[in-house]
């Protein structure tokens, strides 16, 4: 933004630091949810909140690994978002009965990955299980179409791209947003307008006559069959979210 948080005053809400909380399908490079605010509790939540919303609630769409940075703040949205409230059986015995207790499917494992930095370079990398069993992480990493370890990387990349495709990210240079609320329609712009109209190297398949074809995130997630022009994105309806 225009100004750093450090440098505004309290009652400058719409000017400081804005962050990207960005959940995205490594699989399919779809950007399945988006947030666009300060790092705040309240933004980690709502990101999960709709991230579980969007992939469904059912056993069979459960995400079976979640990766991200070490901001703890992700443990307690993801158990809140998953968590099954579970009210134990009344025993018949004296006493008072147990406590119900939220307890997460045995399917959703959460690991984080940790950078260790020596003068603004990475060093190491190291990883930790914080949710789930490491069983259950090894089984999803092994059934992994796209990797074979716990990392960030996927959204890393994507947030690169995001940063060279919407001027006012870029770092150490004079584009900024001076509002807020235009800041998040152009992040919003440009990180959805890439599910469906920027096909991406990666998910080339080969179509007829061993002739490759070019597919979107959408195209790769099964959401549509073809590129979507701008023009062609802009002008579909929209449910508008209150």
């Amino acid at each position: 933004m225009a100004r750093e948080e450090k440098n505004g005053a309290p009652e400058e809400r719409r000017r400081g630091d804005c962050w990207d909380h960005v959940a995205l399908d490594p699989e399919h490079r779809l950007v399945v949810s988006l947030v666009v605010g300060q790092r705040t509790e309240e933004a980690t939540h709502a990101l999960v909140r709709d991230a579980h919303r969007r992939t469904g609630a059912s056993a069979d769409r459960l995400l079976r690994l979640i990766t991200t940075g070490e901001y703890p703040v992700y443990e307690s949205a993801i158990r809140a978002a998953y968590g099954q409230l579970v009210t134990p059986p009344r025993t018949g015995r004296p006493g008072r009965p147990r406590k119900a207790r939220v307890v997460l499917p045995a399917a959703v494992a959460y690991a984080t990955v940790h950078k260790a930095r020596e003068n603004n370079r990475v060093v190491s990398v190291s990883t930790r299980v914080v949710l789930g069993t490491a069983a259950a992480v090894a089984a999803a990493r092994l059934d992994s179409a796209v990797s074979t370890v716990v990392n960030t990387c996927f959204v890393e990349r994507h947030n690169g791209t995001d940063r060279n495709r919407c001027r006012r990210k870029v770092r150490n240079s004079y584009g900024f947003s001076k509002d807020r609320g235009t800041h998040r329609a152009a992040t919003a712009f440009s990180y959805f307008s890439d599910n469906f109209c920027w096909p991406v190297r990666t998910l080339r398949v080969k179509g007829e006559g061993g002739r490759c074809r070019a597919r979107t995130p959408a195209m790769a997630a099964g959401l549509t069959d073809h590129v979507w022009s701008l023009a062609e994105w802009l002008a579909h309806p929209a449910v508008q979210q209150k």
